[in-house]
């Protein structure tokens, strides 16, 4: 079953492999995204299966909207996995279908499960998903408060200022101040209740650059990194990964990163990356080097949220404590190679 997941509807397409080993969509149908089409999804499938045909539901990790129907198909026993874009669209890409639309993206998503071998998803540990809730709310606090600096600023800048005006601005500041150290000092509790999670942020906030916010950010987006199997993968999640338009010898564009994954994630990685830059000679030196080899700051400080990422991931796997020989001595066996 492949589930093209929208904010408010279900897209799906039942495949199943014949004698012969040959993939068929015969199958399709749409439900609203509700506990009540979710009833009726199951109730659908059921009469499309023969008795006892176990169905594997397959579907890409879209933001949040997924999130409600893979808590209920895995609550009911049901198997399911939950693929990342990135391995959706390539798999796309591979096939002859000239329109994409919500029915082909799940009929590609069918294939792709029928042409796998897919392990079975677990709903991640409630610390992540109470995590990313608080730090998603911190983000949008920080980014209204940024709007309400610059009301106060424009404000200020008037020949006649308005005190009133000034005055509701700075009670709305107040409140956003308050706001964001109730949220610090919650996730600061809720880091308190897992000593497991807790120990695994003050490892990744060995690296240079790295704080605690920053680690908190990453393990909930990416679920304690529950879906990621190596760093390639772990880019493409944060849509770190670049992407160069090619054809032929005649058109070609300028490399790019993809900017198709979790923006929360890749808004996490910048003030690190421009710490890291500031204060450890090893990332100061990457962003020079980039930034001598083609002239561009920004893309060279990409590239730093780029190792600072992978780094975190590395940490993770190893289950150490960031090694500040590790990028000196990648560089030196790169050379040998």
């Amino acid at each position: 079953m492949g589930i093209d997941v929208a904010q408010d509807e279900l897209v799906v397409c039942l495949g199943r492999l014949q004698e012969d080993f040959t993939q068929e969509c015969y199958a399709r149908k749409s439900f609203a995204n509700t506990p009540k089409g979710f009833d009726s999804l199951t109730d659908w499938v059921a009469r499309q299966t023969q008795s006892g045909t176990p169905v594997r539901y397959v579907m890409e990790a879209t933001g949040v909207y997924h999130e409600p129907l893979a808590y209920y198909l895995e609550g009911n026993g049901h198997q399911l996995s939950i693929i990342l874009p990135n391995k959706i669209s390539n798999f796309f890409r591979t096939l002859d279908v000239k329109t994409v639309t919500d029915q082909t993206a799940a009929e590609a998503i069918s294939l792709f499960g029928l042409s796998r071998t897919l392990n079975d998803w677990r709903r991640p540990k409630a610390i992540f998903k109470k995590l990313r809730q608080l730090t998603r709310e911190r983000n949008q606090i920080i980014d209204e408060r940024t709007v309400v600096k610059n009301q106060m600023h424009a404000e200020k800048a008037e020949a006649e200022p308005s005190k009133s005006s000034l005055a509701r601005i700075r009670k709305r500041m107040d409140l956003l101040n308050r706001q964001e150290k109730e949220i610090r000092a919650e996730l600061n509790m809720v880091l308190d209740l897992d000593q497991e999670v807790k120990n695994l942020v003050m490892l990744i906030c060995t690296i240079p650059g790295v704080g605690i916010l920053t680690a908190i950010s990453v393990l909930a987006e990416t679920n304690g990194f529950e879906l990621i199997r190596n760093k390639r993968q772990l880019t493409s999640y944060a849509g770190l990964d670049v992407r160069e338009k090619q054809s032929g010898t005649s058109v070609k564009g300028k490399p790019k990163i993809s900017k198709r994954g979790n923006k929360y994630l890749r808004k996490a990685m910048h003030m690190p990356a421009l710490a890291a830059i500031r204060h450890d000679d090893r990332y100061k030196a990457i962003f020079a080097r980039l930034v001598s080899k083609h002239g561009i700051k920004m893309k060279a400080v990409v590239a730093v949220q780029r190792k600072l990422l992978e780094m975190m991931f590395t940490v993770f796997k190893k289950g150490s404590a960031y090694d500040k020989q590790y990028l000196k001595l990648q560089a030196e066996g790169m050379e040998e190679g």
